[in-house]
């Protein structure tokens, strides 16, 4: 869920990554099938929380017609979360099982994030679920094609960007007083998911090694992945800016 300029701005160039060929030919590598299984997995589970917290936060809408707009985002959610339910199964694999280990991280980032009002769910919307989508397009660079196609079609935005955006302003020009509220709950936001993802990275071999350079890089690189991380970080400023708020 991000403004189209991000999305080449916060990744390094892709054509540092060339194609590492299709699915079939490298998930014949063990590693780096545990890896893409564990990704879909998060990926799968942070969807369908998605879903779920839209269809939460929709009790928070002061209008019908912001009901409606967030009753569709879910269901591009839901839709998003099928397609990957639907990948896992094709490889012979239990999504259920793909998707546990991602289970507590994400529900303890949603209990530790829960907002309080409207604006604050509409600054979450569209900073944290951004800060979740630069990190999946991070690792999408390294990915097979199949794979890379698949997580890239689940991260396009559901339109709740630019909704959130806009609502978001109206709700600074209706009372200013919250614009300070909103950019220190925007600033917990991103310690937050990056505590989360980076806890996520660190208990996940295949996946740390995955995200320093793919399928041929062994061993856990701090480096690369700091430089990573600040990258996200750099689009989390950009982010709050178009909102009109100070990261």
């Amino acid at each position: 869920m991000e403004t189209p300029q991000d999305s080449t701005e916060t990744l390094g160039p892709e054509e540092t990554h060339p194609s590492i060929g299709d699915w079939e030919t490298c998930a014949a590598d063990p590693e780096y099938r545990a890896a893409v299984l564990d990704l879909l997995g998060a990926l799968a589970y942070g969807e369908l929380s998605a879903f779920e917290r839209l269809a939460e936060d929709a009790k928070l809408a002061p209008t019908l017609d912001d009901k409606a707009a967030l009753a569709g985002m879910a269901a591009a959610e839901f839709h998003h979360y099928k397609q990957l339910h639907d990948r896992l199964v094709g490889v012979g694999v239990d999504a259920t099982a793909a998707m546990q280990p991602f289970a507590e991280p994400l529900d303890a980032f949603h209990r530790m994030t829960a907002p309080s009002d409207w604006p604050e769910s509409l600054v979450k919307a569209y900073v944290g679920d951004s800060i979740a989508s630069d990190f999946y397009r991070e690792v999408a660079v390294r990915l097979d094609d199949d794979t890379r196609s698949l997580v890239l079609k689940v991260m396009s935005d559901t339109g709740h960007a630019e909704f959130a955006v806009e609502k978001v302003h109206q709700a600074i020009e209706a009372d200013p007083r919250i614009a300070g509220r909103l950019a220190l709950w925007g600033r917990r936001l991103m310690g937050e998911a990056l505590s989360q993802a980076q806890r996520v990275v660190a208990e996940r071999d295949a996946l740390s090694n995955l995200l320093i350079g793919g399928v041929e890089v062994r061993g856990f690189d701090l480096v690369e992945v700091g430089k990573m991380f600040n990258r996200i970080t750099e689009a989390h400023t950009r982010r709050m800016a178009a909102l009109g708020l100070a990261s």
